[in-house]
């Protein structure tokens, strides 16, 4: 009795402190619009003046061809990316869409009609909309739906997506149907996240698959009439596939698959054998992308090489290369060949080079860059590059970064941000970043780049390495690279910020509880503070996945080791300043992981600045929340490493 009424004192006097300690950090608070600010200092007109320039670079995105001509593209030219035709190479960009709310996903369909797809404030409850030459819109999808993945027939008459529907972990395959009650039907119950890959030239066939995780996924072939499904290529083991098409005629599909390798090659199935044939040859570096002329003829995929694209071309009769595309150094995505097979248009970024179209004519071998977005009045011959470098963690393994440095004054030091990529399954690639160049230009910092164990683009090994009970050999990565940091005789290890997004953002938090002694402070959007509160409050679709990668909380030794290791817990080991930032309809992330953060940390007595946006989700899509992320970010850098006066 006595320890048990010790243990209840001892309790209300632990509450008791941490209420006067919360008592003694009022929380200042701003609402400017949607924008929500605590903590916040108003920011001095210097920082948005120097800010303004990199905020107003512009990018565009290579998303299809348009009929009868021209490309079509995705750009900003207020606050939102929207639809834009360019009819040829250096062509004005004449605006189609004009919506509020960010367009992706722009596909121009057989006979002409664009699909696009749109969602609500970044709420990720995705609706499908096709727009006719007249620039009439119809949405095709109903309300309270999550709509992705759609594909068709060569005619366009047969037209799938995938959908689900709130508090439902499964995807189910509609078809749009006119004769059908809202124009479409259902024709698959699916079972997890199933999506359509493509249809079969004859419309009769849809090539299905579902995701399992990063390191599994299935591919079924699906009969329309009949809505029976046969596996394709049922192997023993886990595979990974990603995409996947049939060839003109139908005979067989190409697929990306790591079945035999550590990394994605590109594979021939032949569906009336079963036999495999290795289409890309055996490569150190994953295929992540292709694409077949509609003839059947040449085949264009993309290769990354250390996170650089390489993007090849060849005959797929003969598998014999054709003249290559000479291209910066940078990173290709969104490939499509013209109608007539005579041209693939492309995105394509570099350091410092914004996204924009490119195409390559396969005749000439000419490379044309379609157009040339501006980079805000800054001079692209003073942006920095970066130097791919490798440090050794904790295991001898070799971990790659991306290193951008100032222009130093002999024998000075910069301070360093460490910037870690969400996922985790993802990669920091060499793309023009506007944050990068920002801080190295005007606040003289480096940004390291950082792809620790578990990303993307080095295998499926170096994937699964912080699998699970793993998770935090991924963290001591990063207590790997301030050791690297000690040795570089231009950089300061004393002023380190780590900083990161969406996974990165628990990366920031968890680097913070274990090495707080050696950062000056940690910025973090929207990361996972606990992963128990995480996984029971992720969008119900998704939280299969997640338990896939991280561990499944309702087994005991995972919930342990969730315990152990989520920053939540962890706290009281934080002592220098945090930045955190939120939007509000975030279906990945939810709001709550960083509100209970932000509340313990502040119970702890550590400076934290809050930030939260009403109208987005995960990630920050319109340019006026951007503008205020920079902003705030530009301020809290330059308190805590000193670069210059936050007021």
């Amino acid at each position: 009795m006595k320890s048990r009424l010790f243990a209840l004192s001892l309790a209300l006097a632990l509450s008791t402190s941490t209420l006067a300690l919360a008592q003694t950090q009022p929380v200042e608070r701003r609402e400017i619009g949607n924008q929500i600010l605590e903590n916040v200092p108003v920011a001095a007109p210097s920082i948005r003046e120097s800010l303004a320039r990199y905020q107003n670079a512009r990018s565009a995105s290579f998303q299809d061809w348009a009929a009868g001509g021209g490309m079509l593209i995705v750009t900003r030219f207020g606050n939102t990316n929207q639809i834009h035709k360019v009819a040829a190479p250096g062509a004005d960009r004449s605006q189609l869409t004009f919506h509020d709310e960010p367009v992706s996903g722009v596909h121009t369909l057989p006979g002409g009609d664009v699909l696009f797809s749109k969602d609500t404030g970044g709420d990720e409850w995705f609706q499908l909309f096709v727009r006719d030459a007249s620039g009439k819109e119809v949405q095709l999808t109903e309300p309270g739906t999550r709509n992705q993945s759609p594909a068709w027939s060569g005619d366009g008459k047969v037209l799938v997506w995938s959908r689900a529907t709130k508090g439902a972990a499964n995807y189910d395959v509609v078809m749009r149907d006119p004769a059908a009650p809202d124009g479409r039907r259902v024709i698959f119950k699916g079972e997890g996240q199933v999506s359509p890959i493509d249809v079969s030239p004859d419309g009769k066939t849809v090539l299905l698959g579902r995701y399992f995780s990063i390191g599994e996924s299935k591919r079924w072939l699906l009969d329309v009439a009949t809505g029976k499904t046969t596996e394709l290529n049922p192997v023993k083991g886990k595979v990974s596939y990603d995409g996947g098409l049939f060839t003109p005629g139908g005979k067989s599909i190409l697929m990306l698959s790591d079945e035999g390798s550590d990394f994605m090659r590109l594979v021939e199935f032949d569906l009336a054998t079963g036999k495999k044939a290795l289409v890309s040859g055996e490569r150190p570096w994953d295929v992540e992308d292709f694409k077949l002329s509609k003839d059947g003829r040449v085949l264009a995929y993309v290769v990354n090489e250390d996170g650089y694209s390489k993007l090849v071309v060849q005959d797929f009769r003969t598998r014999r290369a054709l003249p290559q595309p000479q291209l910066p150094g940078g990173v290709v995505s969104n490939l499509a060949f013209s109608e007539d097979g005579s041209k693939i248009g492309f995105s394509l970024a570099t350091p410092t080079a914004a996204s924009d179209a490119w195409s390559f004519d396969l005749a000439s071998g000419q490379v044309t860059r379609w157009t040339a977005s501006e980079l805000g009045g800054l001079d692209a011959r003073a942006l920095v590059s970066p130097e791919l470098v490798r440090f050794p963690s904790f295991d001898k393994r070799s971990i790659p970064a991306f290193v951008y440095k100032p222009k130093l004054a002999a024998g000075q030091k910069a301070p360093v941000i460490i910037d870690i990529h969400g996922g985790p399954e993802g990669q920091s690639r060499p793309v023009f970043n506007p944050f990068h160049q920002h801080t190295t230009a005007e606040l003289g910092a480096a940004v390291i780049v950082t792809n620790v164990r578990g990303s993307s683009g080095y295998g499926k090994t170096f994937l699964n390495l912080d699998n699970a009970e793993k998770r935090e050999d991924s963290v001591k990565d990063i207590g790997a690279l301030l050791d690297w940091i000690k040795t570089q005789p231009d950089l300061d290890a004393s002023r380190v910020v780590v900083y990161g997004q969406s996974y990165g953002g628990y990366m920031s938090l968890a680097v913070m509880t274990h090495y707080s002694d050696r950062l000056a402070g940690g910025v973090e959007r929207y990361g996972i503070s606990n992963f128990v509160s995480f996984l029971q409050n992720t969008e119900a679709y998704r939280r299969d996945l997640r338990r896939a990668e991280y561990g499944d909380e309702r087994d005991p030794k995972m919930l342990k080791a969730f315990e152990t290791i989520s920053p939540l817990n962890n706290v009281g080991k934080i002592t220098k300043p945090m930045l955190v930032m939120q939007g509000w309809n975030d279906p990945r992330v939810p709001k709550s992981e960083s509100d209970q953060v932000v509340e313990k940390l502040r119970e702890k007595g550590v400076e934290t600045w809050y930030v939260q946006f009403k109208d987005e989700g995960h990630g920050f899509a319109k340019k006026i929340n951007n503008d205020r992320r920079r902003e705030v970010e530009t301020q809290f850098l330059q308190k805590v490493l000193g670069t210059g006066a936050a007021q």
